[in-house]
């Protein structure tokens, strides 16, 4: 399942590359641009809806899935946007190999919670006294939301972030056997609102989505939680799961990545917004320095103007 969004008409694009592409009835100004259409990843959605819409000044229509659903639209005809926007790189190098793409923010997985129901709260005692984050999911006490593997890579991430703890902590069972449940996975546009109907106390969810709705969460350990390059090889890559078509994503730092797929001065303009937006930080996400960071034949004028706003950032003062 996804959703669709449309954001039109905003300010703060750079001058110049923000005309939109002209098309029958377009004025020269470019006073009716034509849409720039955006396929994303599920956990971008409530960032670019929110977010997003002051940094664009052409009209964007967003559509949200898990990234493996939006890999298929694209790879069998559904879909044809001009942008794309996935949570794991590795699905740019199948189904959709790109000729270029841009990786441009990242993220960890945490184990949000809802300290207004009993379950909640149980989480809550256990991350403040002596038991571990996974032992009320493991006694019952706990309803749990997460994604499907399938779907998107939240849901497989959330497997290798319970496999990962099984390995982490000495005495502990084998967390991605005994914690997972069919009846637990939801769509990924909609696992953390699960929260407000009542039907989960906790998900395994990304950062910014926590972060986004103001719930509570565990941080979960470095070797766990897939955010930091340093534990990539030892700790990360021992972990893997196979897609329904047989590709096996294996375990990596959460890396996002963005392609242009039909190119226009809109499109530029959009995607430098997409990929170097104050907007990802507010929401959450984690931004290193060096993001964002290309990979294949990238094209002149797109890091032109991602090196313009990168720039324009670092210039700016910092409050004292």
């Amino acid at each position: 399942m996804g959703a669709v969004a449309g954001v039109a008409g905003l300010a703060g694009c750079p001058s110049g590359v923000s005309s939109g592409r002209e098309g029958p009835g377009d004025t020269a100004a470019g006073t009716n641009p034509a849409t720039v259409t955006i396929l994303s990843a599920g956990s971008l959605q409530h960032a670019l809806e929110t977010g997003f819409e002051p940094a664009v000044d052409v009209p964007v229509q967003v559509e949200s899935h898990g990234s493996a659903t939006v890999a298929r639209m694209i790879d069998e005809g559904q879909r044809d946007p001009d942008i794309v926007a996935v949570a794991d790189t590795a699905l740019f190098e199948t189904p959709l190999s790109p000729p270029w793409y841009s990786v441009f923010t990242s993220n960890a997985v945490v184990l949000a919670y809802n300290p207004e129901t009993e379950g909640g709260q149980r989480i809550a005692e256990a991350e403040a006294g002596t038991e571990r984050w996974y032992e009320p999911l493991l006694d019952g006490d706990v309803s749990l939301g997460r994604t499907d593997p399938d779907q998107d890579p939240l849901g497989y991430r959330a497997l290798f972030a319970l496999e990962l703890a099984s390995q982490y902590y000495d005495d502990a069972p084998a967390l991605h056997e005994r914690i997972p449940r069919r009846e637990q996975v939801y769509p990924e546009t909609a696992l953390v609102s699960q929260f407000e109907t009542g039907a989960v106390d906790a998900a395994l969810a990304y950062r910014n989505m926590a972060v986004e709705r103001g719930y509570e969460y565990v941080d979960l350990p470095d070797q766990i939680d897939l955010s930091n390059p340093e534990y990539a090889e030892d700790w990360y890559a021992t972990v893997s799961y196979e897609l329904p078509n047989g590709q096996e994503v294996r375990g990596d730092t959460i890396g996002y990545g963005a392609t242009i797929r039909k190119s226009s001065n809109a499109a530029v303009s959009v995607f430098d917004a997409l990929t170097t937006g104050e907007y990802l930080h507010e929401s959450g996400f984690l931004v290193r320095e060096g993001f964002p960071r290309y990979e294949g034949d990238v094209p002149a004028e797109v890091r032109r103007a991602t090196s313009e706003s990168v720039n324009d950032v670092s210039e700016v003062p910092v409050p004292s």
